[in-house]
Protein backbone atom coordinates (compact mmCIF):
# COMPACT_ATOMS: atom_id res chain seq x y z
CA UNK A 1 0.00 0.00 0.00
CA UNK A 2 2.68 2.49 0.58
CA UNK A 3 5.57 1.24 -0.96
CA UNK A 4 5.69 4.01 -3.40
CA UNK A 5 5.98 6.77 -1.03
CA UNK A 6 8.89 8.80 0.20
CA UNK A 7 10.57 8.38 2.60
CA UNK A 8 10.55 4.59 0.90
CA UNK A 9 12.36 3.13 4.62
CA UNK A 10 10.48 5.40 6.52
CA UNK A 11 6.74 4.34 5.29
CA UNK A 12 8.21 0.42 4.73
CA UNK A 13 8.78 0.31 8.21
CA UNK A 14 5.78 2.51 8.96
CA UNK A 15 3.48 -0.24 7.19
CA UNK A 16 5.33 -3.44 8.68
CA UNK A 17 4.20 -1.44 12.29
CA UNK A 18 0.33 -1.37 11.27
CA UNK A 19 0.64 -4.69 10.66
CA UNK A 20 1.29 -5.80 14.35
CA UNK A 21 -1.33 -5.52 16.85
CA UNK A 22 0.46 -2.95 19.25
CA UNK A 23 -2.06 -1.25 21.36
CA UNK A 24 -0.65 -0.84 25.22
CA UNK A 25 -0.31 -3.50 27.10
CA UNK A 26 -0.26 -5.95 23.89
CA UNK A 27 3.56 -5.25 22.80
CA UNK A 28 5.34 -8.26 23.03
CA UNK A 29 4.82 -8.79 19.74
CA UNK A 30 6.14 -5.66 18.16
CA UNK A 31 8.73 -5.14 20.98
CA UNK A 32 9.82 -8.77 19.88
CA UNK A 33 10.10 -7.51 15.95
CA UNK A 34 12.56 -4.82 17.41
CA UNK A 35 14.49 -7.23 18.66
CA UNK A 36 14.75 -9.59 15.79
CA UNK A 37 14.97 -6.16 13.09
CA UNK A 38 18.76 -5.32 15.18
CA UNK A 39 19.83 -8.88 15.40
CA UNK A 40 19.64 -9.32 11.77
CA UNK A 41 21.94 -6.22 11.17
CA UNK A 42 23.75 -7.44 13.92
CA UNK A 43 23.04 -4.55 15.81
CA UNK A 44 23.27 -4.17 19.50
CA UNK A 45 19.63 -4.41 21.01
CA UNK A 46 18.37 -4.60 24.45
CA UNK A 47 15.38 -6.05 25.76
CA UNK A 48 14.25 -5.20 28.94
CA UNK A 49 11.41 -6.24 31.71
CA UNK A 50 9.02 -4.03 30.20
CA UNK A 51 9.80 -4.95 26.60
CA UNK A 52 11.73 -1.53 26.44
CA UNK A 53 13.94 -1.96 23.74
CA UNK A 54 17.12 -0.11 22.77
CA UNK A 55 19.50 -0.56 19.71
CA UNK A 56 22.44 0.83 19.09
CA UNK A 57 24.25 1.61 16.03
CA UNK A 58 27.93 3.01 15.68
CA UNK A 59 28.91 6.25 13.88
CA UNK A 60 29.32 6.33 10.76
CA UNK A 61 32.72 7.25 9.16
CA UNK A 62 34.31 10.25 10.58
CA UNK A 63 31.95 10.35 13.04
CA UNK A 64 32.91 6.79 14.82
CA UNK A 65 34.26 9.28 17.87
CA UNK A 66 31.45 11.60 17.95
CA UNK A 67 29.23 11.85 21.37
CA UNK A 68 25.76 9.46 20.88
CA UNK A 69 22.69 10.56 20.33
CA UNK A 70 19.50 8.97 21.45
CA UNK A 71 16.59 8.58 19.09
CA UNK A 72 13.58 8.12 21.01
CA UNK A 73 9.67 7.53 20.55
CA UNK A 74 7.55 4.88 22.09
CA UNK A 75 5.89 1.60 20.30
CA UNK A 76 1.96 1.19 21.68
CA UNK A 77 -0.70 2.85 20.06
CA UNK A 78 -4.24 3.78 21.30
CA UNK A 79 -6.66 1.39 20.29
CA UNK A 80 -9.79 3.38 18.74
CA UNK A 81 -12.69 2.69 15.87
CA UNK A 82 -15.99 3.64 15.27
CA UNK A 83 -19.34 2.46 15.63
CA UNK A 84 -20.20 -0.88 13.96
CA UNK A 85 -16.22 -2.19 12.90
CA UNK A 86 -15.47 -5.46 14.04
CA UNK A 87 -11.55 -4.69 13.56
CA UNK A 88 -10.22 -6.68 16.75
CA UNK A 89 -7.16 -4.60 18.15
CA UNK A 90 -5.80 -7.59 19.99
CA UNK A 91 -5.46 -9.47 16.64
CA UNK A 92 -6.20 -7.53 13.46
CA UNK A 93 -3.86 -5.50 11.25
CA UNK A 94 -4.90 -2.04 10.39
CA UNK A 95 -6.76 -1.53 6.94
CA UNK A 96 -4.57 1.11 5.27
CA UNK A 97 -5.81 3.34 3.10
CA UNK A 98 -4.41 6.74 1.01
CA UNK A 99 -6.54 10.28 0.59
CA UNK A 100 -4.32 12.82 -0.91
CA UNK A 101 -1.59 14.16 1.56
CA UNK A 102 -2.86 11.69 4.02
CA UNK A 103 -2.24 8.05 5.00
CA UNK A 104 -5.64 6.44 7.06
CA UNK A 105 -6.63 3.53 8.54
CA UNK A 106 -9.91 2.47 7.52
CA UNK A 107 -12.97 3.15 10.58
CA UNK A 108 -9.61 3.00 13.12
CA UNK A 109 -6.69 4.46 14.68
CA UNK A 110 -3.95 4.63 12.47
CA UNK A 111 -0.87 4.41 15.09
CA UNK A 112 0.70 7.13 13.78
CA UNK A 113 1.58 8.20 17.29
CA UNK A 114 3.55 7.55 17.60
CA UNK A 115 4.48 4.83 15.29
CA UNK A 116 5.92 7.18 12.33
CA UNK A 117 8.71 7.68 15.08
CA UNK A 118 9.55 4.37 15.70
CA UNK A 119 9.69 4.14 11.75
CA UNK A 120 11.86 6.91 11.89
CA UNK A 121 14.59 5.26 14.42
CA UNK A 122 14.48 2.47 12.21
CA UNK A 123 14.90 3.79 9.07
CA UNK A 124 18.17 5.41 10.39
CA UNK A 125 19.22 1.99 11.57
CA UNK A 126 19.12 0.48 8.36
CA UNK A 127 20.30 3.33 6.46
CA UNK A 128 23.71 3.22 4.58
CA UNK A 129 24.11 6.37 3.56
CA UNK A 130 23.21 8.93 5.99
CA UNK A 131 26.29 10.58 7.79
CA UNK A 132 25.31 10.34 11.62
CA UNK A 133 27.37 9.66 14.68
CA UNK A 134 26.67 6.97 17.20
CA UNK A 135 23.02 6.00 17.60
CA UNK A 136 20.73 4.68 20.38
CA UNK A 137 17.51 3.76 19.18
CA UNK A 138 15.05 3.81 22.62
CA UNK A 139 11.23 2.20 22.00
CA UNK A 140 9.59 2.46 25.41
CA UNK A 141 6.46 0.82 26.06
CA UNK A 142 2.84 1.69 27.64
CA UNK A 143 3.33 5.70 26.85
CA UNK A 144 -0.49 6.07 26.44
CA UNK A 145 -1.62 4.28 29.56
CA UNK A 146 1.02 5.85 32.16
CA UNK A 147 4.51 5.90 30.48
CA UNK A 148 5.03 2.66 32.33
CA UNK A 149 7.94 1.64 30.09
CA UNK A 150 9.62 5.54 30.45
CA UNK A 151 9.31 4.50 34.77
CA UNK A 152 10.92 1.17 34.13
CA UNK A 153 13.79 2.38 31.72
CA UNK A 154 17.40 1.56 33.46
CA UNK A 155 18.36 4.94 31.88
CA UNK A 156 22.22 3.92 33.00
CA UNK A 157 22.42 1.59 30.20
CA UNK A 158 22.63 5.09 27.49
CA UNK A 159 25.43 7.47 26.98
CA UNK A 160 23.85 10.15 24.75
CA UNK A 161 23.61 13.24 25.85
CA UNK A 162 21.38 14.74 23.65
CA UNK A 163 17.84 12.94 22.48
CA UNK A 164 15.94 14.04 19.79
CA UNK A 165 12.16 12.77 20.98
CA UNK A 166 9.84 12.02 17.99
CA UNK A 167 6.39 11.98 19.53
CA UNK A 168 5.28 15.63 18.39
CA UNK A 169 2.50 15.86 15.71
CA UNK A 170 3.33 19.52 14.62
CA UNK A 171 5.46 19.81 11.52
CA UNK A 172 8.00 23.38 12.10
CA UNK A 173 7.36 23.59 15.45
CA UNK A 174 10.13 22.25 18.37
CA UNK A 175 8.41 21.38 21.45
CA UNK A 176 10.61 22.41 24.27
CA UNK A 177 8.57 21.64 27.30
CA UNK A 178 5.47 19.48 28.34
CA UNK A 179 2.62 19.29 30.95
CA UNK A 180 3.24 16.75 33.76
CA UNK A 181 -0.08 14.46 34.81
CA UNK A 182 -1.39 11.51 35.99
CA UNK A 183 -4.83 9.70 36.37
CA UNK A 184 -7.14 9.55 39.31
CA UNK A 185 -9.36 6.04 39.28
CA UNK A 186 -12.34 6.57 41.62
CA UNK A 187 -14.58 3.15 42.51
CA UNK A 188 -18.15 3.48 43.58
CA UNK A 189 -19.72 0.22 44.75
CA UNK A 190 -22.59 -1.31 42.87
CA UNK A 191 -25.33 -2.31 45.69
CA UNK A 192 -27.85 -4.06 43.36
CA UNK A 193 -31.67 -4.82 44.12
CA UNK A 194 -34.24 -6.31 41.56
CA UNK A 195 -35.00 -3.95 38.67
CA UNK A 196 -38.42 -2.70 38.86
CA UNK A 197 -40.38 -1.33 35.72
CA UNK A 198 -39.09 -1.13 32.32
CA UNK A 199 -35.92 0.02 30.82
CA UNK A 200 -34.89 2.72 28.85
CA UNK A 201 -31.33 3.26 27.13
CA UNK A 202 -29.67 6.59 27.14
CA UNK A 203 -27.25 6.71 23.99
CA UNK A 204 -24.45 9.85 23.62
CA UNK A 205 -22.88 9.30 20.38
CA UNK A 206 -21.46 11.13 17.26
CA UNK A 207 -18.73 13.37 19.10
CA UNK A 208 -15.38 14.40 17.69
CA UNK A 209 -13.29 13.00 20.34
CA UNK A 210 -9.29 13.23 20.22
CA UNK A 211 -6.40 13.40 22.25
CA UNK A 212 -6.87 15.14 25.86
CA UNK A 213 -3.65 16.93 25.76
CA UNK A 214 -3.49 18.60 22.68
CA UNK A 215 -7.06 18.33 21.79
CA UNK A 216 -8.76 19.65 25.05
CA UNK A 217 -8.58 23.25 24.10
CA UNK A 218 -10.71 23.19 21.76
CA UNK A 219 -13.52 22.36 23.74
CA UNK A 220 -15.04 19.39 22.30
CA UNK A 221 -18.18 17.62 23.87
CA UNK A 222 -17.25 14.67 26.66
CA UNK A 223 -19.34 12.19 25.93
CA UNK A 224 -19.61 11.07 29.41
CA UNK A 225 -19.94 14.04 31.26
CA UNK A 226 -23.14 14.60 28.95
CA UNK A 227 -24.37 11.72 29.99
CA UNK A 228 -24.04 12.79 33.16
CA UNK A 229 -25.67 15.71 32.41
CA UNK A 230 -28.89 13.47 30.97
CA UNK A 231 -29.32 11.70 33.82
CA UNK A 232 -29.11 14.37 36.24
CA UNK A 233 -32.04 16.35 34.49
CA UNK A 234 -33.99 12.89 34.10
CA UNK A 235 -34.28 12.96 37.83
CA UNK A 236 -37.03 15.60 37.60
CA UNK A 237 -39.35 13.10 35.73
CA UNK A 238 -39.14 11.07 39.45
CA UNK A 239 -37.67 7.57 40.41
CA UNK A 240 -35.53 5.83 38.18
CA UNK A 241 -32.51 3.39 39.01
CA UNK A 242 -29.23 2.51 36.91
CA UNK A 243 -29.07 -1.38 35.20
CA UNK A 244 -25.86 -0.46 33.45
CA UNK A 245 -22.89 2.39 32.31
CA UNK A 246 -20.51 2.43 30.24
CA UNK A 247 -18.48 5.22 27.94
CA UNK A 248 -15.27 6.23 27.02
CA UNK A 249 -12.32 3.94 26.12
CA UNK A 250 -9.02 5.60 27.23
CA UNK A 251 -8.13 8.07 29.96
CA UNK A 252 -6.99 10.69 27.66
CA UNK A 253 -9.01 10.58 24.85
CA UNK A 254 -12.01 12.27 25.23
CA UNK A 255 -14.99 10.23 25.21
CA UNK A 256 -16.64 9.86 21.55
CA UNK A 257 -19.51 7.12 23.41
CA UNK A 258 -21.39 6.95 26.57
CA UNK A 259 -24.53 5.01 27.18
CA UNK A 260 -26.45 4.14 30.14
CA UNK A 261 -29.73 1.96 31.23
CA UNK A 262 -32.00 3.29 33.29
CA UNK A 263 -34.75 1.59 35.01
CA UNK A 264 -38.31 2.72 36.14
CA UNK A 265 -42.37 2.63 35.88
CA UNK A 266 -43.96 2.85 32.79
CA UNK A 267 -44.72 6.78 33.48
CA UNK A 268 -41.25 7.66 35.08
CA UNK A 269 -39.22 6.66 31.86
CA UNK A 270 -42.13 8.21 29.29
CA UNK A 271 -40.94 11.65 31.13
CA UNK A 272 -36.91 10.77 30.78
CA UNK A 273 -37.56 10.08 27.12
CA UNK A 274 -38.93 13.84 26.48
CA UNK A 275 -36.70 15.01 29.11
CA UNK A 276 -34.00 13.38 26.87
CA UNK A 277 -35.50 14.86 23.79
CA UNK A 278 -35.25 18.49 24.47
CA UNK A 279 -32.12 18.17 26.18
CA UNK A 280 -30.78 16.61 22.63
CA UNK A 281 -31.52 19.31 21.21
CA UNK A 282 -30.32 21.90 23.34
CA UNK A 283 -26.80 19.86 23.32
CA UNK A 284 -26.41 19.66 19.17
CA UNK A 285 -27.08 23.26 19.49
CA UNK A 286 -24.45 24.04 22.40
CA UNK A 287 -22.14 22.31 20.69
CA UNK A 288 -22.77 22.61 17.11
CA UNK A 289 -19.14 24.00 15.86
CA UNK A 290 -17.27 21.43 18.14
CA UNK A 291 -19.33 18.29 17.40
CA UNK A 292 -22.03 18.82 14.85
CA UNK A 293 -22.49 14.86 14.78
CA UNK A 294 -23.70 14.63 17.96
CA UNK A 295 -26.39 12.66 19.15
CA UNK A 296 -28.47 12.01 22.27
CA UNK A 297 -30.83 9.43 22.01
CA UNK A 298 -33.51 7.45 24.29
CA UNK A 299 -34.79 3.82 23.36
CA UNK A 300 -36.81 1.40 24.74
CA UNK A 301 -34.54 -1.75 25.92
CA UNK A 302 -34.99 -5.50 27.63
CA UNK A 303 -35.99 -5.07 31.25
CA UNK A 304 -32.73 -6.04 33.11
CA UNK A 305 -32.62 -8.91 36.36
CA UNK A 306 -31.32 -5.93 38.56
CA UNK A 307 -30.44 -2.27 39.37
CA UNK A 308 -28.07 -0.34 41.62
CA UNK A 309 -30.08 1.02 44.49
CA UNK A 310 -31.28 4.70 44.94
CA UNK A 311 -28.55 5.40 47.15
CA UNK A 312 -25.84 4.27 44.77
CA UNK A 313 -27.63 5.67 41.60
CA UNK A 314 -27.68 8.89 43.34
CA UNK A 315 -24.09 8.93 44.03
CA UNK A 316 -23.37 8.02 40.30
CA UNK A 317 -25.25 10.91 39.07
CA UNK A 318 -23.97 13.57 41.49
CA UNK A 319 -20.59 12.77 40.57
CA UNK A 320 -20.95 12.59 37.01
CA UNK A 321 -22.66 16.25 37.04
CA UNK A 322 -20.17 17.65 39.46
CA UNK A 323 -17.03 16.37 38.46
CA UNK A 324 -15.02 19.00 36.56
CA UNK A 325 -13.55 18.59 32.66
CA UNK A 326 -12.13 20.34 29.97
CA UNK A 327 -9.54 23.23 30.76
CA UNK A 328 -9.17 24.56 33.66
CA UNK A 329 -6.30 27.24 33.64
CA UNK A 330 -4.43 28.52 30.73
CA UNK A 331 -0.95 30.26 31.04
CA UNK A 332 -0.44 33.73 32.22
CA UNK A 333 2.91 33.49 30.69
CA UNK A 334 2.99 31.63 26.99
CA UNK A 335 -0.31 32.62 24.83
CA UNK A 336 -2.76 30.09 23.97
CA UNK A 337 -1.15 27.26 26.12
CA UNK A 338 -3.44 25.33 28.24
CA UNK A 339 -2.18 25.39 31.92
CA UNK A 340 -4.47 23.05 33.62
CA UNK A 341 -6.93 20.66 32.31
CA UNK A 342 -8.86 17.06 33.33
CA UNK A 343 -10.33 14.67 31.20
CA UNK A 344 -13.06 12.19 32.59
CA UNK A 345 -11.94 9.29 30.27
CA UNK A 346 -13.60 5.90 30.72
CA UNK A 347 -16.60 4.96 32.55
CA UNK A 348 -16.88 1.48 32.98
CA UNK A 349 -18.96 -0.94 35.18
CA UNK A 350 -18.24 -4.38 36.93
CA UNK A 351 -20.83 -6.42 39.08
CA UNK A 352 -18.41 -4.98 41.92
CA UNK A 353 -18.66 -1.80 41.21
CA UNK A 354 -18.45 1.37 38.77
CA UNK A 355 -15.43 3.20 37.97
CA UNK A 356 -14.37 6.18 36.66
CA UNK A 357 -10.79 7.57 35.41
CA UNK A 358 -9.67 11.07 35.34
CA UNK A 359 -7.03 12.73 33.25
CA UNK A 360 -5.29 15.47 35.26
CA UNK A 361 -2.89 17.25 33.22
CA UNK A 362 -0.73 20.47 34.28
CA UNK A 363 2.88 22.32 33.42
CA UNK A 364 2.93 23.69 37.27
CA UNK A 365 2.99 20.53 39.76
CA UNK A 366 1.44 22.47 42.68
CA UNK A 367 -1.96 23.48 39.76
CA UNK A 368 -1.87 19.40 39.47
CA UNK A 369 -1.69 18.30 42.77
CA UNK A 370 -4.66 20.92 43.82
CA UNK A 371 -6.76 19.88 41.05
CA UNK A 372 -6.21 15.83 42.19
CA UNK A 373 -7.42 17.11 45.53
CA UNK A 374 -10.13 19.24 44.51
CA UNK A 375 -11.57 15.48 42.92
CA UNK A 376 -10.68 13.25 45.45
CA UNK A 377 -12.91 15.79 48.09
CA UNK A 378 -15.55 15.67 45.13
CA UNK A 379 -15.51 11.54 44.82
CA UNK A 380 -15.50 11.19 48.22
CA UNK A 381 -18.60 13.65 49.23
CA UNK A 382 -20.39 11.88 46.43
CA UNK A 383 -20.18 8.52 48.43
CA UNK A 384 -16.90 7.10 46.16
CA UNK A 385 -15.59 3.96 48.23
CA UNK A 386 -11.60 4.77 46.28
CA UNK A 387 -9.86 7.12 44.53
CA UNK A 388 -6.19 5.98 43.52
CA UNK A 389 -3.49 7.92 41.60
CA UNK A 390 -1.89 6.45 39.37
CA UNK A 391 0.30 6.49 36.12
CA UNK A 392 1.48 10.19 37.32
CA UNK A 393 4.34 11.83 35.53
CA UNK A 394 6.36 14.93 35.44
CA UNK A 395 6.87 17.94 33.25
CA UNK A 396 9.55 18.85 31.46
CA UNK A 397 10.87 22.13 31.80
CA UNK A 398 11.92 24.77 29.80
CA UNK A 399 15.79 24.47 29.34
CA UNK A 400 17.69 27.70 29.03
CA UNK A 401 20.86 27.47 27.15
CA UNK A 402 19.79 24.30 25.69
CA UNK A 403 22.44 23.45 22.49
CA UNK A 404 20.25 21.06 20.31
CA UNK A 405 17.43 23.86 20.35
CA UNK A 406 19.93 26.16 19.00
CA UNK A 407 21.26 23.91 16.40
CA UNK A 408 17.46 23.24 15.37
CA UNK A 409 16.72 26.59 15.00
CA UNK A 410 19.79 26.95 12.36
CA UNK A 411 19.22 23.84 11.01
CA UNK A 412 15.40 23.89 9.99
CA UNK A 413 16.74 27.45 8.85
CA UNK A 414 19.09 25.87 6.33
CA UNK A 415 16.73 23.03 4.98
CA UNK A 416 13.17 25.32 4.51
CA UNK A 417 14.15 28.97 4.83
CA UNK A 418 12.11 29.99 7.75
CA UNK A 419 12.14 29.73 11.52
CA UNK A 420 10.42 26.71 13.26
CA UNK A 421 8.37 27.94 16.16
CA UNK A 422 9.32 27.04 19.89
CA UNK A 423 6.60 25.40 21.80
CA UNK A 424 5.32 24.02 25.09
CA UNK A 425 2.80 21.34 24.80
CA UNK A 426 -0.05 20.38 27.22
CA UNK A 427 0.38 17.02 26.55
CA UNK A 428 2.63 14.65 28.39
CA UNK A 429 5.89 13.30 26.56
CA UNK A 430 8.19 11.08 28.14
CA UNK A 431 11.06 13.57 28.09
CA UNK A 432 10.00 14.70 31.14
CA UNK A 433 10.58 10.98 33.36
CA UNK A 434 13.69 10.64 30.91
CA UNK A 435 15.11 14.45 32.05
CA UNK A 436 14.81 13.09 35.86
CA UNK A 437 16.76 9.76 34.39
CA UNK A 438 19.30 11.87 32.75
CA UNK A 439 19.73 15.16 33.94
CA UNK A 440 22.65 16.04 31.52
CA UNK A 441 21.17 15.19 28.60
CA UNK A 442 19.45 17.81 26.13
CA UNK A 443 16.60 17.37 24.53
CA UNK A 444 14.27 18.53 22.12
CA UNK A 445 10.91 17.04 20.62
CA UNK A 446 9.70 17.26 17.07
CA UNK A 447 7.54 15.47 14.40
CA UNK A 448 5.53 15.10 11.24
CA UNK A 449 1.79 16.82 11.43
CA UNK A 450 -0.38 13.81 12.30
CA UNK A 451 -3.90 15.02 13.18
CA UNK A 452 -6.80 13.69 15.09
CA UNK A 453 -4.65 11.54 16.63
CA UNK A 454 -6.50 8.81 19.82
CA UNK A 455 -9.83 8.92 17.35
CA UNK A 456 -10.69 6.65 14.11
CA UNK A 457 -9.89 9.96 12.23
CA UNK A 458 -6.29 10.05 13.01
CA UNK A 459 -3.80 10.56 9.42
CA UNK A 460 -0.48 11.19 8.62
CA UNK A 461 0.65 13.94 6.35
CA UNK A 462 2.72 11.80 4.05
CA UNK A 463 4.84 15.38 2.67
CA UNK A 464 5.39 16.03 6.34
CA UNK A 465 7.08 12.98 6.75
CA UNK A 466 9.38 13.71 4.56
CA UNK A 467 10.10 17.04 5.85
CA UNK A 468 10.39 15.53 8.80
CA UNK A 469 13.27 13.17 7.58
CA UNK A 470 14.96 15.72 5.96
CA UNK A 471 14.82 18.05 9.12
CA UNK A 472 15.98 14.85 11.29
CA UNK A 473 19.06 13.71 8.77
CA UNK A 474 20.30 17.47 8.80
CA UNK A 475 20.94 17.37 12.66
CA UNK A 476 22.77 13.93 12.99
CA UNK A 477 24.73 15.31 9.87
CA UNK A 478 25.89 18.75 12.06
CA UNK A 479 26.46 16.17 15.34
CA UNK A 480 30.18 15.15 14.61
Amino acid sequence: MLENLEPKKVFHYFEELTRIPRCSGNEKQVSDYLVAFARRRKLDVVQDRALNVIIRKPGTKGYEQSPAVIIQGHMDMVGEKVPGSRHDFAKDPLSLKLDGDFVRADGTTLGADDGIAVACGLALLDSSELPHPPLELVVTTSEETGMDGAHALDAGQLQGRTLLNLDAEEEGALFVSCAGGGNLVCTFASHWEKAAGAALTITVSGLKGGHSGLEIIQQRANAIKLLGRVLDAARAAGKFGLAALSGGAKANAIAREAQATVTAEAPVLEKIKAIVLGLAKELKAEFATTDPELEVAAASGERPERQLDPAATGRLVAFLEIVPNGVQSMSKDLEGLVESSLNLGVLEQSPAAVTLTVSIRSCVDSIREDLTRRVEALAALAGADTCVRVGAYPAWQYEEGSKIRELCLSVYQDCFGSEPKIKAIHAGLECGLLKVKLPSTDMISFGPNVFNAHTPNEHLSIQSVAHTWTFLGAILAKLR
